[in-house]
Order: structure tokens, then C-alpha cells, then sequence
């Protein structure tokens, strides 16, 4: 295959949806090796993994280099994937694993999975929800710094969950998780974001 180009992937306007069928189809044509249909993929899938491998790394240019190894990495594996309709969740979690290779090659630390515990802190903060804030543009410089003091993995879970909009189930695929320990670590990444944006949120009117 050729190379990929390095792109700076941005979301872009959708198409008319194509049908569950059409999609099946497009990555049974990518698997038996059409290479036109491969880059149908890319192009529908690349912004979505670069959005999530820019929001893990907080850098563009590393984005970008990651994004086209994890479709390099893709494209020689895409014989394995037997649920077409997982194709997403798919790329994500080889996206995340390129992440991780790639923290560790540069000699930073990959945080561990705390302990599950029960008995969570429930704090109840004024709205906006941080959903709601993850969808405000003037608030975007705020949440960036409130993610960054999450745990990697929390920080991971929770984006997939809400920006990228998996279920609990493809969340577990991706971060290698019990559906329980993704459920708890949302969980958890959702109060420590409010307990960091709280004097922020309690300034809005």
C-alpha cells in the first residue's frame, strides 16, 4: 500500500447516511484488498481518530503522525475484523494502543489503573453539565486544562463516551476494561471535572 499522507484531519459535513449495508460492503471491499474503498475508510474514520489521539497527546503534529500509523496498522489487520459494524470502535482501540507504545518509547510514564472502590464522593455542582461544555466553543480553553488533570485512561474513557459518543461496550473493547470498571471510571472522570471546572461553572449566570 502506499504511504498515507500525514493529514491535519478536521471534522468535516457529512454526506446523505449511508446505510448499515453500504458501510458492511464498503469495509468487505477494504478487507479484500480494493484499495479505493480502504481510502473511503480513511477519509470517513480519519477525523474521529485524529480528534481522539489530539485530544490524548495535546499535540497536533503527534496526532497526525499517529494517525497515520494506526491506519498503516489497520490496513495489515483489517483481515481480522470479523464485525464490520465494529470498524470504529476498531480503529480507536489500535489508535490507543499506538498511543501508549508511543508515551513509552519517549520514556513517559503510562499511568496504572487505580483500584476500583465504591462509596463514590457525589458532587452536585450548578449546570452546565461538562457535556454541555464540551460543546461550547468559548469554554473550549477551560475544559482543555480541566482534562489535562485526569488520568490518562479516565481522560480516554470519558471522551469516548462522550465525544466520540461509543457505548459502554465498544468503551470496554477499546480500553482493554469490564463493562463495570468503564461505567466506574466515567463515573469518576465526571466528578473530578466538575470539582475542577466548579469555580468556573459557579461564575455563569
Amino acid at each position: 500500500m502506499a504511504p498515507l499522507l500525514a493529514l491535519r484531519l478536521l471534522p468535516v459535513e457529512k454526506d446523505a447516511p449511508e446505510t448499515q449495508e453500504g458501510h458492511q460492503a464498503l469495509v468487505r471491499q477494504a478487507r479484500s484488498g480494493d484499495a479505493a474503498a480502504f481510502r473511503t475508510l480513511f477519509e470517513r474514520h480519519g477525523p474521529t481518530v485524529w480528534r481522539f489521539l489530539k485530544d490524548s497527546f495535546r499535540d497536533e503534529a503527534a496526532a497526525d503522525e499517529a494517525t497515520q500509523e494506526t491506519f498503516v496498522r489497520a490496513h495489515a489487520r483489517l483481515t481480522a475484523l470479523r464485525d464490520e459494524d465494529r470498524l470504529a470502535s476498531w480503529l480507536l482501540g489500535i489508535a490507543r494502543r499506538v498511543f501508549l507504545e508511543t508515551r513509552r518509547v519517549r520514556g513517559i510514564r503510562v499511568d496504572l489503573d487505580d483500584e476500583d472502590t465504591e462509596g463514590l464522593l457525589e458532587t452536585v455542582l450548578p449546570t452546565p453539565t461538562p457535556e454541555d461544555l464540551l460543546l461550547d466553543r468559548e469554554t473550549e480553553a477551560v475544559l482543555a486544562e480541566a482534562l489535562g488533570h485526569l488520568r490518562e485512561g479516565r481522560r480516554s474513557a470519558l471522551l469516548l463516551r462522550i465525544d466520540h459518543g461509543l457505548p459502554y461496550e465498544e468503551i470496554a473493547l477499546v480500553m482493554g476494561w469490564t463493562i463495570p470498571k468503564v461505567k466506574n471510571e466515567i463515573h469518576r472522570a465526571r466528578l473530578q471535572l466538575r470539582e475542577h471546572l466548579a469555580p468556573y461553572l459557579g461564575g455563569r449566570s
